[in-house]
Order: C-alpha cells, then structure tokens, then sequence
C-alpha cells in the first residue's frame, strides 16, 4: 500500500456516495496470492476481485479483464500504473468497449526495463478515451508522448480529512522529553531515504531528546540498513517496514519529512498535513502547490541533506512554529486537497468519457456512421 494504492482506495470509497458504489480489478500472482490493496478494500467494504496474473506476460489476463468488465456490466474501466494501462488496452483493442480513464502518476525511469514500460506506458494511453495526470510534470510527459491535449486532465490527489484529532503530548500541555520525527515511502531512490539518513547523522549529537523513523518498504531495505550502520545511526533510526494502521502512525509523530528527489502529488504529505503535522518536504513535482514554505510547513532543495537537516532542527527547536505550521497544512488539505474533492473531479471526467465513447460505440456499429 503506497501512493497510488492510497489514491484508489480512497476514490473506491468516495464513489459510494457519488454512484452507490464502485468494482475494484486488483492484479494477483503466486507470490502474492492476497495483495494489500485487496486486503484493504474488503476490510472497508469495498468490492473488490482479483485478476491472476502469471509471468512478466500472461496474455490470458486481457480476457479476465474482458470477463470481469462483461459480467458487472461496466459503463468506465478506470486504470492506475502501466501494467492496468498496457492490459486493459489489449483487452479491448479493436472491440466496441467501456470508456477507458487512466491515472498517471508518475514514472520514475530507474532502470532499463522500468524506462522501457513507461515508454509502452504512454504509447498506449493515445489508445484512451481520458487521461489523468496528478501533477503538471507527468501531464507535459503525455503531451511529448502524443496523448492528445483535450484527452489530458490534471486532477490533483486528495485524502479524506479526519474529524477530529488524537490529543498529542503538546497539544495537551503534557511533559514529553522526545520528539518523534518520521518519514513515509517506498524504500526505493527516488524516495530519498538515504538524504535522509544523511540528515539524521548531522543532528544526533544535538539533539539526543530525538527519535526517527522510517515507515515503508522496498528494494533498497538492505542497502539503507546497511548505510545506518555505516553512519552509525543503527540506535537512533529505525526502519519500521509496512504499518498496517497509518493513522496512528500519524499520530505517533511530531514532525514529517519527505526527501523525495522525484514526486508527484505525494499521498503520505497529505495524510501526514490532514493529521496535523509540520511537515518539510524537498521542492520536487507538485509538492510546493502543497506545501507553503514558512506558512504549512518548509520546502527545501532536494539532493541536499543539509538542509533537511537545517529545516528539523529549525522545527525541533520550535514547538509553536510545529503546531502553527500543523494547523495551516491541515486547513490547506481540508480547502483544496480533500478526497471529495478529488471525486467529484474525477466524476466529471467519467461522465464525459461514457458519454464520448457510447457515441463512437454507436458509429462503430452496423448500422452506425463509422
């Protein structure tokens, strides 16, 4: 469960309000017969099913996805990520179809292979009836990539805002020796992890009264563990891997930081700034139409981790500036990043997809014009 599985499961949960409810196709293999997104869905009363998917190409999958679209009768197959992208435009290539919508968000071009789906990404997207980008730089990689200016939307991410707050030590006025700072992402490059950790390393002897942590999982678990006993962090960070409840990591917290050296609309700044948190954030994608430098929290440059490290110790020394910042960063989620919001926008462009594409189903009949 990382950003976009966040974005799904909250737009699933929205559209109960907005259409009665909606269908999630969730990919599965024999290492993960049973995926968290699946998980979470059904746990939340969402419908969802599982696509079996054998092998780096299973061209079965194309048909479950033609199966499961027929028999529940859907009027909008929505896709997130290339793998959704490149099957379900094979499922219905040359067919009279369902409006096709798809959610980029973004790619990060690590490696060979991973450039290689992203070009076959963006090639089949032209084949959609509407397109979603959630930042201006992965809409301005469509447009370079031939997807047609009008198929183009920037919808913005958004979370639902909790009602109320849990009752921190500052809030409540209580004594507390320790400030917990942490950091949520996939352990990969693009998330910065390492910067960082490198942060963490100029600020320990000062601030002994700090932990730190690190929510998520990923491919470099053994290179980062391996550059905390380098830097000699091994007693002061820990990497915590996948949390199952979210909200009361959250709450957990005093302060958030996102090192990121790409992004796009990062979903964990905006649950952490919905739960109250200052947060200081590396100026990448979308992230300072987020976060107001020196108003809901601090942006720095990225590929820096002295000045992550500036900005914490600026917030470790500052209780007031945190519960400022906290305060503005929520009402900015609660103004312009809430997931109604996002579902509301994203109902707009289903009902112009159904509608564009039930006319070129028509022309593409018998008796059509096409």
């Amino acid at each position: 469960m990382y950003g976009a599985e966040a974005v799904i499961l909250q737009l699933s949960a929205q559209m109960k309000s907005h259409l009665g409810t909606s269908l999630l196709g969730v990919f599965a293999h024999a290492g993960q017969p049973g995926p968290e997104l699946h998980t979470a869905a059904v746990r939340v009363g969402i419908p969802s099913e599982l696509i079996f998917c054998r092998g780096q190409l299973d061209l079965a999958v194309p048909a479950s996805i033609r199966a499961l679209v027929d028999r529940s009768c859907v009027d909008v197959v929505h896709t997130h990520g290339y793998k959704a992208d490149i099957y379900t435009y094979l499922a219905f290539r040359g067919r009279k179809r369902p409006a096709l919508v798809s959610t980029c968000h973004t790619w990060y071009d690590n490696d060979l292979a991973v450039r290689f789906y992203g070009a076959a990404d963006r090639w089949v997207l032209r084949g959609f009836d509407e397109v979603i980008a959630v930042s201006a730089e992965v809409r301005n990689r469509l447009l370079r990539a031939g997807v047609r200016k009008e198929k183009v939307h920037l919808i913005r991410n958004g979370v639902t805002v909790p009602t109320s707050l849990p009752c921190t030590a500052v809030d409540c006025n209580e004594p507390s020796t320790q400030v917990r700072v942490g950091l949520v992402g996939r352990l990969a490059p693009e998330k910065g992890v390492d910067l960082f950790l490198r942060a963490v390393a100029q600020l320990i002897e000062r601030h002994p009264e700090a932990e730190f942590v690190v929510a998520g999982d990923g491919p470099e678990r053994a290179k980062l563990t391996a550059l905390l006993h380098e830097l000699g962090l091994q007693d002061r960070v820990t990497l915590l891997g996948q949390q199952e409840d979210m909200a009361a990591f959250y709450g957990s917290l005093d302060l958030l930081v996102s090192a990121s050296r790409q992004e796009g609309l990062p979903m964990a700044l905006l649950e952490g700034m919905a739960a109250g948190l200052a947060v200081i954030a590396t100026a990448v994608g979308e992230v300072p139409q987020l976060v107001q430098d020196g108003r809901t929290g601090l942006l720095v440059n990225p590929e820096s981790p002295p000045a992550i490290a500036e900005a914490i110790e600026t917030l470790l020394n500052d209780i007031e500036l945190r519960k400022q910042y906290g305060s503005a960063g929520r009402q900015r989620v609660v103004d312009l990043f809430s997931a109604d919001r996002m579902a509301t926008d994203y109902m707009t462009i289903y009902r112009k997809a159904k509608s564009n594409r039930n006319l070129a189903n028509m022309q593409q009949s018998p008796g059509g014009r096409g």
